[in-house]
């Protein structure tokens, strides 16, 4: 169906606890004929803490990654929110200051390919490959679903890094869920922070945030809410139980990765996009839309 082909990222989370993320990346850019290549031996990148601790660690660790990318084919395919932030962000930094990036290419003996692009899974479906043919292969169409997309902090913004659409009224993931049939809802909070990497050291601050997110979801009529992030999924589908504990209420609300939509609407079976580790079950849900 496509000849686009990509270097792939998949970043610690997608190997460990977000798991189901990168099955379900994988199958659906199968399923979609778009080639993945991984690239080997990629390190972590530092994700949200490393830059609080040592800017030049930070950097040098995207630019290795960045270096590392160039062994494979196409630009760089990544599914972490936070992975596409620091990759874009170590670009940005780097090409506008020449003092940081002799040190970034002395620590990692090696020149740093600015010019690599690095891009976010929805960038490849929604623009490279078009919903044009992303709905042409739909089998199952997500017809009655309301979605709530979540951008969350770190995908549109800061507006000169990720360059991903407007940084403050995008449209990128109600774009993809048209393409497949879903119906997105109009809500507040799809920008809004879900705390992060806080969810350790700062638990009661996490669990606040995320319940105003799920709050401002449900009130919307959504049905789940779909995400591009492991942090924000985390936040905010392993954690939903304790919120509603704290905050009495009654969510029962299924946290999608877009991956795992699209795969639905695609006709991957349901097994091979990861669901059953999803910590709030989206069964009942899925069987009342019958897409299941």
């Amino acid at each position: 169906m496509s000849e686009l082909r990509y270097s792939y990222y998949p970043g610690c989370s997608l190997h460990a606890s977000a798991s189901e993320y990168d099955l379900s990346t994988r199958e659906v850019f199968k399923a979609l004929g778009i080639g993945l290549d991984e690239v080997p031996d990629w390190i972590c990148c530092g994700a949200t803490p490393a830059h609080n601790v040592d800017e030049l660690l930070s950097l040098s660790l995207c630019a290795k990654n960045l270096e590392l990318a160039e062994q494979v084919p196409g630009d760089m395919a990544v599914a972490c929110a936070a992975c596409f932030s620091r990759l874009k962000f170590a670009q940005h930094v780097l090409k506008e200051n020449d003092q940081k990036l002799r040190q970034v290419e002395q620590a990692i003996d090696a020149k740093v390919p600015l010019d690599q692009t690095v891009k976010h899974l929805l960038e490849i479906l929604v623009q490279d490959l078009g919903t044009e043919r992303l709905s042409q292969a739909v089998r199952k169409p997500l017809s009655g679903l309301k979605v709530a997309c979540y951008y969350g902090c770190l995908l549109t913004r800061p507006p000169e890094v990720p360059q991903l659409d407007d940084c403050e009224a995008p449209t990128i993931m109600e774009r993809l869920l048209q393409a497949v049939g879903a119906e997105s809802v109009d809500w507040t909070h799809r920008m809004e922070c879900c705390g992060a990497n806080f969810t350790l050291s700062r638990p009661g601050v996490v669990l606040q945030l995320t319940n105003a997110v799920l709050d401002s979801a449900k009130a919307a009529g959504a049905d789940c809410i779909m995400v591009g992030c492991p942090l924000c999924h985390g936040n905010l589908d392993i954690r939903q139980k304790e919120i509603e504990g704290v905050y009495y209420r009654s969510y029962d609300m299924p946290i999608f990765y877009l991956t795992q939509l699209v795969g639905l609407a695609l006709g991957v079976p349901a097994d091979r996009l990861g669901l059953d580790a999803l910590i709030v079950s989206p069964q009942r849900l899925l069987r009342e839309k019958m897409l299941l």
